[in-house]
């Protein structure tokens, strides 16, 4: 059979649209969850660990629903049953977020709507992989992060125009939360549900039979094959061993009395050694058909190509993830000079955060539009180089600009950057993937976005305190740093894995 055909325009635009609401949910919970801990009563140095149910969430859920997906086949399709059921959860908690009463309630909320969104998103970049051709990839990814950008603008600025274009108050009495940010969630509830919609009713899926017969005519470059399974006391052995690193870490940290967010690491290492004692049990008892033994397997045998874009990944979304957190306090404490989350000029400094993180998705809106020329030309590794760069420049930046208006100029490189993390990593992973396996490799694919953001969840407020006396700036300019290596590191990506 021949390759999969090309779709139209108005198709790819259809199986994208959806991801319009997804980022909406995503967008006001990165411009705005900072703000509503600390409004109701955390600390600086309190907000990464308040954050790691973000990532946290993306690792468990994410390879789940993956391997969930490859394996479903119904009236709704094979991704379409999971965009519908994670819009209805996450429009839901949308809608109680901002009406949490107590920190850790709105804490435990974020657990629920961020496992929501995920359920949501994943099968979403694995749709594009089902459905497209390697030629039009790209251009689909990047069709995607276009609707990413539009959602985000959108959303981002929603407080701010509701403040300035229709009188609604962005202050409140203590511990309470502005009426302005509880509209904004309430639409984007409204908003992510209906973007869903749109796809799961426009669009149509391939059946495995068609799937696996278009695989069968892929270049032999690009088919990766199953392989042999793992000895079991491979896993064993290094269980053991991951598993006694973070026990150890974890009376260190006790008994030193060390910062408490670094419970976080020890508690990954050993929940990693932990599992892999399981899969080597059920590998000897012979149950090795289950979610858990399978993404084991495939985390051991991925893709070189995977585990080179890892380290570009870990980079970028340690990157990311500061901003996303330190974003509200670098530019209410250092550009508003406010801390008290009552006064007018740290909820101005709030909500014009909300208006630079709109301008950079709305710049990563335009610059999707020109990454698949870019990377036509270029390829996508010197594209991902390019932009990262321009990306981290951008970050580090914010130290030296003072004018809060001006700040809107680095975020035309951390927009570009943006739209080149969303698509171009992509477009190199899923030319290089099994379409059978398409689901749970783009949710093992996430543990390598995740991943960073739990370290920077366990270190990120111990540097700040220990070495930048808790200025929240500095968490940026070590994010644009970081942004910049995962650029260079993109050069050590193989040059084959390349969309043909």
């Amino acid at each position: 059979m021949k390759e999969k055909p090309s779709l139209s325009f108005w198709q790819i635009w259809n199986m994208c649209f959806g991801f319009l609401g997804i980022q909406m949910g995503f967008a006001l919970q990165n411009a705005n969850v900072s703000r509503i801990f600390q409004t109701l009563g955390a600390d600086i140095d309190e907000i990464p660990i308040l954050w790691v149910a973000a990532p946290l969430t993306g690792l468990i859920v994410q390879p789940i629903i993956g391997y969930m997906s490859d394996r479903t086949w119904n009236s709704l399709g094979r991704r379409r049953p999971y965009f519908l059921v994670g819009a209805i959860l996450a429009s839901v908690a949308l809608f109680f977020m901002p009406n949490s009463p107590t920190l850790w309630m709105a804490a435990g909320m974020l657990w629920i709507m961020d496992a929501s969104i995920n359920v949501s998103m994943e099968p979403f970049r694995a749709f594009v992989g089902d459905m497209l051709p390697e030629k039009q990839r790209t251009s689909g990814f990047a069709m995607q992060t276009f609707f990413i950008g539009v959602g985000a603008i959108i959303a981002s600025a929603l407080p701010w125009m509701l403040t300035n274009w229709f009188d609604v108050a962005n202050t409140a009495a203590p511990g309470e939360i502005p009426e302005s940010v509880k509209l904004s969630f309430y639409f984007g509830g409204a908003a992510f549900l209906l973007a869903v919609l749109w796809t799961v009713f426009r669009t149509r899926e391939y059946s495995p039979e068609e799937l696996r017969a278009f695989d069968a005519a892929r270049p032999p470059e690009h088919v990766f094959g199953d392989t042999s399974l793992r000895a079991a006391e491979k896993y064993r052995n290094g269980g053991i061993v991951w598993l006694v690193i973070g026990l150890a870490g974890w009376a260190w940290i006790a008994s030193q009395g060390l910062d408490k967010q670094l419970y976080i690491l020890a508690g990954g290492f050993g929940a990693f050694g932990a599992l892999q004692i399981i899969v080597s049990f059920l590998q000897n008892a012979g149950a090795t058909k289950n979610g858990v033994y399978e993404v084991m397997h495939d985390l051991f045998h991925m893709p070189r190509v995977m585990k080179q874009l890892a380290v570009v990944q870990f980079f970028s979304w340690f990157a990311l993830f500061a901003m996303w957190i330190y974003g509200t306090s670098a530019v209410t404490s250092y550009h508003f000079g406010a801390s008290d989350v009552t006064s007018a000029a740290y909820n101005d400094g709030a909500d014009w955060n909300g208006i630079l993180f709109a301008a950079y998705n709305g710049f990563a809106a335009l610059a999707a539009i020109a990454i698949p020329f870019m990377a036509g030309r270029l390829g996508c590794r010197m594209s991902h180089l390019i932009n990262l760069s321009l990306g981290g420049i951008g970050l580090i930046s914010f130290f030296f600009i003072s004018d809060p208006k001006l700040l809107l100029i680095p975020m035309i490189g951390v927009g570009i950057a943006w739209a080149s993390i969303l698509s171009l990593p992509y477009a190199l992973l899923s030319s290089n993937l099994p379409s059978h396996k398409m689901g749970i490799y783009m949710g093992i694919f996430n543990f390598f976005i995740v991943i960073p953001q739990l370290v920077a969840a366990s270190i990120l407020g111990l540097l700040l305190r220990e070495f930048f006396d808790l200025q929240a700036i500095y968490g940026l300019v070590i994010g644009g740093v970081l942004m910049i290596i995962a650029g260079f590191a993109t050069l050590l990506v193989d040059k084959e894995a390349e969309p043909q």
